[in-house]
């Protein structure tokens, strides 16, 4: 069995997304991008080496790309040591009182510098080393490039790998009405737009110096009190939402989508699939690939279409 195998059932769906669109159609070469990926693969930190990422195989075969009706599965593979500045230190430290010992004086501040480079050379052969998976789904045919990440900076590093590979025209995703104005409206109008549901969390924050900040968490969120955090010019950055009675989420002033969840109706049939685990991972692929396009598609709509890239001739 994959050691990949469970990563993404209907349980296991990306849980946080950092979303760039792509021309729609978007004529890819899979056999291509895969040779384009092969030259930055994955390969295990060095004893030398505090830090190595690259792609892996999604489905742990020869395959960088994993690829199914047209939808598209990356998977980004991080090796870190962990070896704590306080550990250095500490043996540096040790080091350098053995040295004061031997030749009667404290090293200055350029030995003690070397000193501890080789300190840090020395232990990092031994340290320990913990693993970061990062996948990236690309809808070719809608146009949307999703990392699944809650970090901009982790989504970051997919970004500047897959731009060393040629053609991939992604751009960040841009909203004729910004997402803080939006989820603000629909607060104090207490209404959702169509197809969604509000849930129960919410953060309304003041653009003032002291940020002041209101947070509702698994609480019933009164309209009232709502409407005068924003009357005192609060405004909303993040929101707890569900589309079309399948999917709840939490969408946030930078149009990233936070705690990702697929709801009971999308699992109903869950056990009268095939029991085969390829064809089980690639089923429930697809239905997520299928249902967040979806998705991500009636929250650009919601937020008054997508903005047109000003770079774009």
């Amino acid at each position: 069995m994959s050691r990949f195998s469970s990563s993404l059932g209907l349980h296991m769906w990306f849980k946080n997304l950092q979303v760039f669109r792509l021309p729609a159609p978007w004529k890819v070469d899979v056999d291509q991008l895969n040779m384009q990926l092969a030259s930055q693969s994955f390969s295990n930190t060095g004893s030398g080496d505090m830090q190595s990422e690259g792609w892996a195989s999604p489905r742990n075969n020869d395959s960088l790309v994993h690829s199914v009706n047209q939808q598209l599965l990356l998977l980004l593979q991080t090796e870190k040591k962990l070896l704590p500045s306080s550990v250095i230190n500490q043996v540096t430290k040790a080091r350098a009182k053995e040295l004061e010992e031997q030749q009667g004086f404290a090293p200055g501040r350029k030995a003690m510098k070397d000193l501890k480079e080789r300190v840090t050379d020395e232990l990092l052969p031994r340290a320990f080393s913990i693993t970061r998976q990062t996948w990236v789904w690309i809808d070719p045919v809608n146009g949307w490039l999703v990392i699944d990440s809650s970090s901009p900076s982790k989504a970051d590093e997919v970004i500047k790998l897959l731009l060393k590979c040629d053609k991939i025209p992604m751009e960040s995703l841009r909203t004729k009405v910004s997402p803080q104005t939006a989820m603000t409206d629909w607060l104090a109008g207490n209404e959702a737009p169509k197809g969604f549901t509000i849930d129960q969390d919410t953060e309304l924050r003041a653009h003032t110096e002291d940020k002041a900040t209101v947070r509702y968490v698994r609480h019933s969120i009164d309209p009232d009190d709502v409407q005068r955090h924003i009357a005192a010019g609060k405004q909303c950055t993040k929101l707890a939402m569900t589309w079309d009675d399948k999917i709840s989420f939490v969408l946030t002033e930078n149009l990233a989508l936070k705690r990702i969840k697929p709801l009971d109706i999308l699992n109903e049939d869950k056990d009268q699939r095939t029991a085969d685990e390829n064809e089980r991972f690639d089923a429930d692929f697809l239905l997520m690939a299928s249902e967040l396009a979806k998705m991500l598609d009636d929250i650009v709509y919601s937020l008054g279409g997508q903005l047109a890239d000003p770079l774009a001739a």
